[in-house]
């Protein structure tokens, strides 16, 4: 064989290679994984920070604001395939494109979506730390950078916090499009920023490192829960995110990170420091936008969007709500019966009661306003602000929300309920759609009042602002 022909064929085959990689992994968290987990086999015996910095070599992260924290990527290391690193380049990388897709996001098996840029750094500031519970940089690499870009812009907040979005298939996820138009702060980034905060506290602790940066995200994102759910799972899953991060940070002290990264940005940029009068107003402009924050992100419930469950259209045109709302009514389901403990049995569950509530009742949508899981996630029926149709003669007045599964004998799990009670009802108080005394209501699955009732509506009686409406 000529040499230029030797030449080309193995050029012919790295452009294969390279090719074949990145068409066999998608963007689910399953197959990041997977690639990760290759990285760690092309160089046995790697520790976990020598795996992540090559992560960010291939990634391309590595500016001053992150080198300040983690150190510069050693150029000289390892080689990478050259179809792995493509793949983990285009897969890490954080953007939002002009036509609103979101790229450097994946989908995770419990059906939320996490931007890979914060949840690596926060892991990384964790292994780097040198002693429990302080981690260098950790809030300032996760979330505080991030946020100091909206709360400094002059539109609403709420323009600037969000939006979730949907992806083009649950099985071979690609492309993530987001709902709304582009903000500067998505869901996805708040997840990846809540979870690197999360494990990176986690692995400071010396004793608690795992070998293998691949097991460390697997344990996280691929727990499955046994019949149990979430009472009886383990603290460190992607499901329990929010409280594990609100028992971990306290607003002030995410204002104050916040604060930290914009006169971090301002020094490595060579710029003098902020005058008094510019950092006072830029404080109370943080601690405005903490408080949005902390209710989108902490007090209110993860809520899995109609477009992730699979939801058809709406039938005809949807009755607004006239906010804000007095009640809440709680329900539970007869059909499904059995509660659900993963994100797809519980999104087929809401298919089938639309599918009946369309077909068989004749129903606009699914008569729910909300839906309540055993997975840790609070389903969008109807939503916030479209009339629904649960609750004969108060469908205008308030909210519907159910539970799957039959509960005439038993009561769903304490952390579903919790997620309805503590969460759910807070959460529609704080954005304004609930008045802040309104009154809870159980609706009794039985006509016969002699009858003692079903075993969720009598827990009802003892969460607080209750009242009665029959069948």
């Amino acid at each position: 064989m000529k040499k230029g022909c030797w030449r080309l064929t193995l050029a012919l085959v790295v452009v294969l290679a390279s090719t074949h990689t990145e068409a066999s992994f998608s963007r689910h968290m399953d197959d990041f994984i997977r690639a990760v987990k290759q990285v760690e086999d092309g160089d046995p015996g790697a520790e976990p920070v020598a795996v992540l910095k090559r992560l960010r070599r291939a990634a391309g992260l590595d500016d001053a604001f992150i080198q300040h924290f983690l150190g510069r990527v050693d150029p000289s290391g390892p080689d990478m395939d050259a179809g792995l690193s493509d793949y983990i380049s285009k897969a890490v990388r954080h953007r939002v494109t002009d036509d609103g897709r979101e790229e450097g996001v994946v989908l995770t098996s419990d059906g939320t979506t996490v931007a890979l840029v914060p949840l690596l750094l926060g892991i990384e500031a964790g292994f780097l730390s040198k002693s429990n519970g302080r981690v260098r940089g950790l809030y300032q690499l996760t979330l505080a950078k991030d946020l100091s870009r909206p709360l400094r812009r002059s539109s609403p907040l709420a323009q600037r916090l969000g939006p979730d979005g949907c992806w083009d298939s649950l099985t071979s996820p690609r492309v993530f499009t987001l709902s709304d138009p582009p903000a500067m702060l998505t869901t996805a980034q708040v997840n990846g920023g809540m979870d690197g905060s999360v494990i990176g506290m986690e692995v400071s602790a010396k004793t608690r490192r795992p070998l293998k940066l691949s097991s460390l995200l697997a344990e996280y994102y691929c727990h499955q829960l046994d019949n149990g759910g979430l009472d009886a799972a383990p603290r460190l899953i992607s499901r329990r995110r929010r409280e594990n991060f609100r028992a971990l940070v306290v607003p002030p002290l995410l204002a104050r990170q916040v604060m930290k990264s914009v006169e971090l940005q301002r020094t490595l940029k060579g710029r003098s420091k902020m005058e008094v009068k510019d950092r006072k107003q830029l404080m109370a402009a943080v601690k405005e936008g903490i408080k949005e924050f902390v209710h989108k992100y902490m007090d209110c419930p993860p809520i899995i969007p109609r477009c992730m469950w699979g939801a058809e259209p709406y039938r005809g045109t949807p009755t607004n709500l006239s906010l804000p709302l007095s009640f809440m009514y709680i329900h539970h389901t007869h059909t499904p019966s059995q509660p659900c403990l993963t994100f797809q049995q519980c999104s087929a569950d809401m298919r089938s009661m639309q599918r009946f509530h369309q077909d068989d009742r004749g129903w606009d949508d699914i008569g729910y306003s909300f839906v309540a899981g055993s997975d840790g996630h609070i389903y969008e029926g109807r939503g916030w602000h479209w009339r629904g149709a649960h609750t004969l003669g108060h469908n205008s007045i308030g909210y519907g929300v159910s539970f799957i599964g039959d509960y005439v004998a038993g009561l769903p799990s304490r952390h579903s309920m919790r997620l309805v009670r503590d969460q759910l009802a807070s959460c529609a108080v704080g954005g304004g759609r609930l008045v802040a005394d309104f009154t809870l209501h159980g609706h009794r699955q039985v006509v016969n009042t002699s009858c003692p009732g079903d075993a969720l509506y009598n827990e009802i009686k003892g969460w607080g602002h209750f009242g009665e409406v029959k069948k």
